[in-house]
């Protein structure tokens, strides 16, 4: 089977796993509030919808739709004329809809992103607010965003989510944003390769770089990853850190592009 056909499995089974958190949800639960400061279980499927088809806008761009590449040139003309704010401005524009219709318009937007992922040309990147990246990596930022947000609803709905091995490709996207996360805040990334080591949902091992690296994180994937989306602090994970460096890095890792995360803070003890 194909890579990419694999990211799409595991993109369409991570959006099937949030569906079914708020499927059948009333409308009091679709109001709650999540732990992103001023969003609603709404405003998080409202985000994933319109990123979703934003995805899917300069996805079909980048295969030769011009109409779809002039639309995407829109979204990132408002980008750029309120960057702070147009984020939050989209969810909230979504956010107050029926429940019934903002459920159906997410479902429609996740098919159409599948779909114009499968015809990229071979080699051709896509654009995107971070730097232009293949089907593949389209693909696996969406299973982070998606696993990212749903993470979200499921605190708000006090859900406990079994984690899955889909986990590896945020673990993934996380991993190779090491040198993004320096960038966004002016910094300089250290020239050598990092090591990390986590331990998969199955007990087996995921690992990057040289095994000879001074500088090591190790660890479990779900804390890994739920640090790397901003959705934990560094000090509630069971995460280890081998060298200075490393150690940095973790305070300031971010898998989604976009301007710098404010991250969360520590959980109060009950």
């Amino acid at each position: 089977m194909a890579a990419l056909e694999v990211l799409l499995q595991d993109l369409r089974a991570e959006g099937d796993a949030l569906d079914a958190l708020v499927a059948d949800a009333d409308d009091a639960a679709w109001r709650t509030d999540t732990p992103a400061a001023g969003w609603t279980v709404a405003h998080q499927i409202a985000h994933l919808h319109w990123t979703d088809h934003v995805a899917a806008l300069t996805t079909a761009g980048a295969s030769g739709d011009e109409d779809a590449e002039a639309a995407f040139d829109a979204v990132i003309a408002d980008a750029m004329g309120s960057p702070d704010s147009f984020v939050d401005s989209a969810a909230d524009a979504l956010a107050g809809e029926q429940v019934s219709t903002l459920l159906s318009r997410w479902r429609l937007g996740r098919v159409q992103l599948l779909d114009v992922l499968t015809h990229v040309p071979d080699g051709v990147k896509i654009r995107w607010f971070g730097p232009p990246m293949s089907a593949m990596s389209m693909a696996t930022a969406r299973i982070m965003e998606t696993w990212a947000h749903g993470q979200d609803v499921a605190d708000a709905l006090g859900v406990v989510r079994e984690p899955t091995a889909r986990l590896r490709h945020v673990a993934h996207i996380g991993v190779r944003t090491r040198d993004f996360a320096y960038a966004i805040r002016g910094l300089t990334p250290p020239s050598a390769p990092f090591r990390v080591v986590l331990t998969a949902p199955d007990g087996s091992e995921w690992s990057w770089g040289p095994e000879d690296a001074e500088q090591t994180v190790t660890g479990s994937a779900p804390d890994f990853c739920l640090l790397v989306t901003q959705r934990v602090h560094r000090d509630d994970t069971d995460l280890v850190a081998v060298g200075d460096d490393a150690a940095t890095w973790l305070g300031l890792a971010q898998a989604f592009a976009g301007a710098p995360g404010g991250g969360r803070d520590v959980r109060v003890a009950s």
